[in-house]
Formats: C-alpha cells, sequence, structure tokens
C-alpha cells in the first residue's frame, strides 16, 4: 500500500469509490487473519489517503464556488443551488439541473419541475455534456480549477456511468435475442447486489415496460426463451424487494400476467421466484386486491399441490399474504385451497405455514363446511397431540373452535376424544392464552350439548 504523501502526488489518484471499497476489503481481511498488524497500517494509509481525496475535493469545491459568485452567467448556475453547476442534467422538462440538487429535489417526493412547475412525465436526468463543456471551457479562460463531474456518485452512490449503463441496458431490451439475454443477465445481478440500481426502476414509469419487452413480444409460451424469462422475472423480484417499488411494479400493466404466466408455464426456479415476487407485492394492501382480481391464487395453489420443494416456502408466503384480505378468502376457497392444504397437512409437509393459512380461512364459512367434509377434525386433533409447537396447537384448536361453532355434528367426534385422551382439557390447561380461551370454548359448547340431548 503506498503511502499517504504518493496519493498527493499521483495523477491516477483513486478514486473515493475506490478507496472505501479497499478500505473495506482491509477491514475485512484484519477481522479474518490473527496477523493484522499490517494490514492496520494499510487501513491507516488508506483511511488518510481517502481523508486526502475529500479536503482536494473540497478544496477544488471551494475555488469554484468563490469565482461563481461575481462573474458566473447564470445559464451555468443551478435554479436551485444558484451554484456553478458541476454535473448538469436535463430533466423531462427540458430544464437544467445540477445533478445533486434535483436528485434531492425528487427524493423528497416532488414530481414537478422546480423552475416551470411542470409535472414530470419522467424522472430520468439526462446529462448534459453542452453545457457541462461550457462550463469547462469558461473555467479554463478564467484559470479557475475545475474538479468536473466525472465519476461524480450521486447519493445512492451511483455514478453518471451507472445511469448510461442503465439505459444502454434497458435499450437492448429491444434488440436481438442474445444481446436481450446479455441484459437481463446484467441487470439481474445488479438489481440483486446494488439496492441502488433497483431504485434506478422507480425514477420512470417506463423502465419496467422496457425490462419486459421480450417477454411481451412473444406470440406464445413456446416461443418464450427459459433461461431469459428466469433473469427478467428474477430482476422483477429484485426491484420489488425495494419498497418504494412495490406500488410501481405491481400497477405497471403487464407485470401481474406475466408473473402468472411464468407460475403456470416457467421453470421451477422462474416459478419460484414469480411466487416469491407476488410475496414481496403483496406487502401493500392495494396489491394484494390487485393480485387476487387478476387471479393470482389459482396457479399459486396448484403450485403448492404439486409440492415442488424449492417452491413451497415461497408459495405458502405468497398465499399467507393474499388470504389476509377478506375477499382473497373467498377466492383461496374457491380456487381450491382448502383441500390442498389439507393434504398437504395430512402428509405433514411445512405444517407450520400451511395451518397458519388454514386458520386464517377458518373465518370464511364454505371453507369451515369443506373442512368437515374433508376430514379436518381427526386431523387436526392428531396433530394437536403429536406437535410440541404452541403455536401450532393454537391454530388447531381455533379451527376446530370455528368448526364447532358452525357444525354441530362434529362435536360428536370432538366429544369421543376428549373422553378418551383428554386432548381439549390439555390445550386449556397448557395452550397460549388464546388457545386456552378457544379450548375452553369447545368444551363449553360440548357440555352444552350433552345437556341438551339429556333434557330432549
Amino acid at each position: 500500500m503506498a503511502k499517504s504523501g504518493v496519493y498527493e502526488a499521483d495523477p491516477t489518484l483513486k478514486s473515493t469509490a475506490e478507496l472505501k471499497k479497499e478500505l473495506q476489503r482491509i477491514v475485512k481481511a484484519i477481522v479474518e487473519d490473527d496477523d493484522e498488524i499490517e494490514l492496520i497500517d494499510k487501513a491507516n494509509n488508506t483511511l488518510q489517503a481517502l481523508k486526502d481525496t475529500r479536503r482536494q475535493r473540497s478544496s477544488s469545491v471551494r475555488k469554484v464556488s468563490e469565482s461563481s459568485t461575481t462573474s458566473c452567467p447564470l445559464e451555468f448556475r443551478c435554479p436551485i443551488s444558484k451554484e456553478l453547476m458541476r454535473d448538469p442534467v436535463i430533466l423531462s422538462t427540458g430544464q437544467t439541473y445540477d445533478r445533486p440538487f434535483i436528485q434531492k429535489w425528487l427524493k423528497a417526493g416532488n414530481r414537478i419541475c422546480p423552475k416551470t412547475q411542470q409535472v414530470l412525465s419522467h424522472t430520468i436526468l439526462t446529462p448534459n455534456h453542452l453545457i457541462r463543456d461550457m462550463i469547462t471551457q469558461w473555467c479554463k479562460n478564467r484559470g479557475v480549477q475545475f474538479p468536473g463531474p466525472v465519476q461524480y456518485p450521486d447519493e445512492n452512490g451511483l455514478t453518471e456511468a451507472d445511469h448510461d449503463l442503465f439505459l444502454s441496458l434497458l435499450k437492448k431490451m429491444s434488440c436481438t435475442q442474445s444481446e436481450q439475454k446479455e441484459a437481463a443477465r446484467t441487470l439481474r445481478s445488479l438489481t440483486k447486489r446494488m439496492p441502488s440500481f433497483r431504485a434506478l426502476f422507480g425514477e420512470s414509469l417506463d423502465s419496467i415496460p422496457q425490462l419486459l419487452t421480450p417477454l411481451c413480444q412473444t406470440k406464445s409460451q413456446t416461443e418464450i426463451q427459459p433461461d431469459l424469462q428466469e433473469d427478467l422475472i428474477t430482476t422483477l423480484l429484485n426491484l420489488s424487494i425495494h419498497d418504494n417499488n412495490k406500488k410501481l411494479v405491481a400497477e405497471t400493466p403487464m407485470v401481474i400476467p406475466l408473473l402468472l404466466d411464468a407460475l403456470r408455464f416457467g421453470t421451477i426456479q422462474t416459478r419460484t421466484n414469480a411466487a416469491a415476487t407476488l410475496f414481496t407485492l403483496s406487502a401493500v394492501d392495494s396489491n394484494k386486491s390487485l393480485i387476487g382480481k387478476s387471479g393470482g391464487l389459482k396457479p399459486l395453489i396448484d403450485l403448492l399441490e404439486e409440492g415442488h420443494p424449492l417452491a413451497m416456502k415461497d408459495v405458502a408466503s405468497a398465499i399467507f399474504n393474499l388470504c389476509i384480505q377478506h375477499e382473497n378468502k373467498a377466492r383461496a376457497v374457491r380456487d381450491g385451497a382448502v383441500r390442498v392444504l389439507l393434504i398437504k397437512i395430512k402428509n405433514r409437509v411445512h405444517v407450520d405455514e400451511l395451518l397458519a393459512i388454514l386458520a386464517m380461512l377458518s373465518s370464511n364459512q364454505k371453507a369451515v363446511e369443506e373442512m368437515g367434509d374433508l376430514g379436518a377434525v381427526s386431523c387436526l386433533l392428531t396433530l394437536i397431540k403429536e406437535t410440541n409447537c404452541a403455536r401450532n396447537k393454537e391454530n388447531c384448536i381455533a379451527i376446530l373452535y370455528t368448526i364447532c361453532c358452525y357444525d354441530r355434528t362434529k362435536c360428536k367426534e370432538m366429544r369421543e376424544e376428549e373422553n378418551k385422551y383428554g386432548t381439549l382439557s390439555q390445550v386449556a390447561q397448557n395452550g397460549t392464552s388464546r388457545a386456552k380461551r378457544k379450548a375452553n370454548g369447545i368444551l363449553d359448547r360440548l357440555d352444552r350439548t350433552i345437556n341438551l340431548t339429556h333434557t330432549a
């Protein structure tokens, strides 16, 4: 590692971002390596170089600012900061601003042009090379040192080159198939590793439609390239992780239909990632309704019934989230969820997750009727005796209580179980507070049923 003095004189000075990455590698090595004395020296040198770089940049900015306050032409000044622009960019209205200041304006949720008050058609910022060259020449003519915006990072850590790469990758989605595949792989990787790249998609309403162009252009599922579909669906998953993207992704017209197609016809990895995408999108209440109305529950339930181990967790999570909404419970019941859930639970497949879904559906009368007809009572009573999980016992007893309330004919089976094993009494004594309440409720109903029988 070079000493700090070398950094000051070196014309190929490392950027702040490079120094930060280098420092991260050294710190990681210090944590993992017993012989850390030399590494600590390297870390100190890198910190000093980072400090020097920051000091030089601040000095350059001060020189430019001092000069600009007196003689800078108005068109070279940012309308927001009133200072000489270092990285001029064009907004959709055609107005030019300094990148960090207009980004701060947009990040605050503003969607109008600060100068013209026009509503923005998109928030992509286009570098204004002409103005930048004019500013550079103006500084040169006056002997003012201008640091220049080369690789100037925004508040998300992205440089102008990153923005240009993003736009070029989206353009490739309308090119040849090989270019589409290469761009899709790159976007999948970038959106997985860099949250800032996920945020870029939220800056324009056109970004997601551009991303999905290859899937929209195909006339049938047989024409879709499986690897391309997987990369694009996985990129959607990565985007949906970003909270600010959830509504934008779900409300982009072609997204939900393409996710449902992927659930039905994709490779198992694509289907799994499509389910995971629906799960993350369903964190927003309005998206729950949108996915439900679009028919999203049926392909999820079908995939659950297939039972592929890779997909089960994501599918169950998506169904659970969607069924929090009342209307989606009815849709899930109509689409056969009760039968599938009971089969899986009887086979002891992902019992924790699926039992939670079944408990949620038990507020739907048709679901309770199906549970009674499909042998849910004996299944749940057996599960209570087998499991050591308090939450599972609670869900089982909650479902049994609902069945008991809706269908008196099932009380006989519960009474026989209680007389033989005392299963309900044990939960009433040792269960969670909710489980105790539900178990005592069942026992009270069973007692009333006996009294009514004797009276008759």
